[in-house]
């Protein structure tokens, strides 16, 4: 599986947030890292996208398309500013 940065899925998170979630900084619900999500780690060919944190490699965000709409989990995020 190849593992690409969290700026290959700018396209996919302005649509799902209406604005450039790149430059935004997430905290790991794991181990407290705060980075930019253009520094995350994103896997594509699993079902729906996953963005994991780079420290610790805990799941940050999963986006699945159900029924042509985008369902996004944040549950391994404690902030995304």
């Amino acid at each position: 599986m190849v593992a690409l940065d969290g700026n290959s899925i700018g396209g996919l998170l302005l649509d799902v947030f209406g604005t450039d979630m790149t430059a935004a900084l997430t905290t790991c619900a794991t181990c407290g890292a705060v980075a930019p999500v253009a520094e995350t780690v994103v896997y594509l060919r699993v079902p729906g996208t996953v963005m994991r944190c780079r420290t610790c490699g805990s799941v940050l965000m999963v986006i699945s398309q159900i029924r042509g709409m985008s369902c996004v989990n944040l549950g391994g995020m404690t902030a995304l500013e």
